[in-house]
């Protein structure tokens, strides 16, 4: 049997509608259909349908952020950017099959990973975990007495070839639009930000 390659997707860019629909969610993703047509002058039910279909095409996500750091809840102080270079041989279906295995319940990863991505680095696969801690100590413990020794059982105890850490400090732009120490002001993009300056592609 003939082994078939996939095809790479075409560019979908958006149209003028589209575009206004999603910088207004951006502005609020809480906002109605009408009140996205009101302030855009698209069609309610134009809207209702376009949005939809963002949201079909995995083009519109939505999320929701609790701020559990030192400007939020106070409950996490520190924030380190973790890098985790694994040896070759550590594929990355093994990575995506270790956190499809990670029990749908609260663990010590949901509640200290912020953010998580795979990447590529000199040819080897790594993972890149921004990681919240009450102190820099108690970042350093969790990831030596929980993370590490988890990411050895499932990929062997050689498998970790390089960690490396940065202490960051303050987020500055977060998905793109959001500037948080310049137009974001009580969990929105502030209303005199200019659309011109969200940028939803070209």
């Amino acid at each position: 049997m003939r082994e078939t390659i996939p095809l790479p997707m075409a560019q979908r860019e958006l149209d003028e509608q589209e575009r206004k629909i999603v910088r207004a969610l951006i502005r609020d993703p809480r906002q109605s259909d009408n009140a996205i047509g009101e302030a855009t002058g698209v069609n309610v039910r134009t809207v209702s349908r376009k949005r939809q279909r963002l949201e079909q095409d995995g083009i519109l996500s939505y999320y929701a952020n609790v701020d559990l750091t030192a400007a939020g809840t106070r409950q996490y102080k520190s924030r380190h950017l973790y890098t985790i270079k694994f040896r070759i041989g550590v594929s990355h279906k093994q990575l995506l099959d270790d956190i499809r295995r990670e029990p749908a319940v609260r663990s010590v990863f949901t509640e200290v990973l912020f953010e998580s991505h795979i990447a590529e680095i000199d040819g080897k696969l790594a993972m890149l975990l921004f990681i919240d801690g009450e102190s820099d100590l108690d970042i350093v413990q969790t990831v030596q007495e929980k993370l590490i020794p988890s990411l050895r059982r499932n990929h062997g105890e050689d498998s970790i070839e390089e960690v490396s850490t940065v202490r960051i400090l303050s987020p500055v732009r977060c998905m793109r639009n959001y500037v948080l120490p310049v137009n974001v002001e009580s969990g929105f993009v502030r209303p005199d930000w200019p659309d011109e300056a969200i940028y939803v592609g070209r």
